[in-house]
Parts: structure tokens; sequence; C-alpha cells
């Protein structure tokens, strides 16, 4: 497998880019697969990086980014739906596609991405739908890996960028109480864990939460960050009832900055549960949110 490129479906994401650049500078072959792919910034003309455009709704685009693979991971997300992309599609159907075309293309390492308290019963569509992911690839796959991350973070990411931006208000609204826990997981980090999971030595375990050093309630994180950039504001509780209408109100935007499902994963905790792979299983120590906090958040 060795000399088989490892295939990154969502090469461009978050952590998808990430997880390339972890790999090629481990000196590993890496397709890196996106429907509008991009060679990153980064590479040099002889990294062993090749891009591949390849829409995850397509079995023949989907098949032809597989030939040769050594190992595939599934890194597509989708945080907010459109007309022309559902969870349905993308996290169910497209995962059950990526994972059946794998078996037959004769590759026998996958890790589907996923997150931490994937749920088919819950009330939000984008959790049931991570959870109706999971089951359409094992389904295919029965020795698929699972892998779900917490609360992801890192330099450029959505969730600190938002917290930063909420810490400019003259008073900063809560989410409830904020006592809801979460277990943010840098995005480095998690890069590293997939490198091993996709690597020659294949894990005992199929199911991973991967979360950081610190669990900590979502109130307590605003204040590190307000703490980091030196700023005092207010903390505003305000109830669910009133974000879940405020969120309806956004959903007619194209690109709405709060959805329904985002508001009912603040009342959740997202922290990595019990029997388990995680981080410890795999060799590794994931760094604190307290500790990587000043290189992430962004400037001003």
């Amino acid at each position: 497998m060795t000399d088989r490129p490892t295939v990154v479906f969502g090469g461009t994401g978050f952590l998808g880019a990430c997880l390339v650049r972890e790999l090629v500078e481990a000196g590993r072959p890496v397709r890196l697969v996106a429907r509008r792919p991009v060679r990153p910034a980064w590479a040099e003309p002889d990294d062993p990086l090749e891009t591949m455009a390849a829409d995850i709704r397509h079995d023949d685009e989907v098949a032809a980014a597989l030939e040769g693979a050594g190992a595939v991971v599934n890194a597509v997300s989708l945080y907010t739906e459109s007309r022309g992309a559902r969870f349905e599609t993308i996290h169910v159907q497209g995962a059950g596609r990526l994972a059946r075309l794998t078996r037959q293309a004769g590759v026998t390492r996958l890790v589907q991405l996923s997150g931490i308290g994937a749920d088919g019963r819950s009330p939000s569509a984008y959790v049931r739908s991570r959870a109706r992911g999971e089951a359409a690839v094992l389904e295919a796959m029965p020795k698929a890996i699972i892998v779900r991350p917490g609360v992801l973070f890192g330099p450029e990411d959505a969730f600190l960028a938002s917290l930063a931006r909420l810490t400019r208000l003259p008073v900063v609204p809560l989410f409830g109480r904020g006592d809801v826990r979460l277990q943010p997981a840098h995005v480095s980090d998690v890069a590293r864990a997939l490198a091993r999971l996709t690597g020659t030595q294949p894990p005992e375990r199929r199911l991973f939460e991967l979360g950081g050093d610190d669990v900590l309630h979502y109130r307590g994180i605003v204040e590190l960050v307000m703490s980091c950039q030196r700023r005092e504001r207010p903390l505003w509780p305000v109830s669910f009832r009133v974000w879940r209408s405020l969120a309806e109100g956004l959903s007619l935007l194209p690109n709405p900055p709060l959805t329904r499902d985002q508001v009912i994963l603040m009342q959740r905790d997202t922290v990595v549960g019990d029997g388990v792979g995680t981080f410890a299983d795999l060799g590794l120590a994931p760094r604190s949110l307290r500790e990587a906090l000043p290189g992430c958040l962004p400037p001003g």
C-alpha cells in the first residue's frame, strides 16, 4: 500500500486539506479529490500529490477517483442544505456509494468521518444523516473505520472565528446558560490520527471518538476567547426558544450564519463517550484548547 495513494475525498475542506498536508509532509502519495479541486499553495512541484475532480453523487466519477487507491478517507461534509445539496444526498447516499465502490475496487481501508453525537433519533436532520451515513458505510464495508471528531478548531476555522466576532459585541449572547460541554479537537491532531488510521498497521478498533485535552462548558470557551483577546464583556443567557426562532428567520438566507441544526447541537454535550477508540489508542496526545488558542484566533 505504500506506493498507492491515499485518496482524500473532500480534500479541500477544513479537515481534508489539513489531512492532505499531513500525508504529503510524511512523504506519502495523496490524491486530493473534490468537486472543484485546487492544488494547495504550499505544495511543491515534486510533492507526491495529485488532484482530481469528482462528485460523490456520481458513481462513475467516484470509481475513477478510486483507481489504484491504497486507502480512502471520506471527509466530505455538508453543514447547510441547499436545493442542490441535501444531507441525505451527501452524508447518507454519498457515503454509502463511496463505501460500495471502495469495496468493489478492492481497497480494504476506508475511513469515514462523522461526528461525536451521531444519533439516528436526533431532532437534528444533520445529526441523523451522520448516523445514517455511518450505517450505510458499514453495510457496504463492515470493516470500515468510523471516526467521530469533536468540535474542530484551528487557524482560520469557523468555530473560533465566530466566537471572536461575538466577543466584539457589547454583550455576548450565550446558548442557554452556556452549560453544554464541548471537547474541541485541534484539526491538526485529528489529521495526524487519520494519517495513522490509513497507515500500514490497521487498528484493532473500528470506532474512534477524537476529542481534545479539555472538556469545557461553552461559557468557559467564550471566556477563554475574551481573555486571549483582552476583552471584557458581560455574558447574556438567551433561551433556546429565542435561538430557534432566530434560526428559522435566518433560514431564508442563501447561506445563513445560524441554522436550526446548530441550535440543536448546542443543547447536547459533545464529549468522547465510553468504550470507543481515542487519541490514546493511536499513541497521540492531543493539545488542549487553552494552549493552542492564541495561535488559532483571528487577529483583532
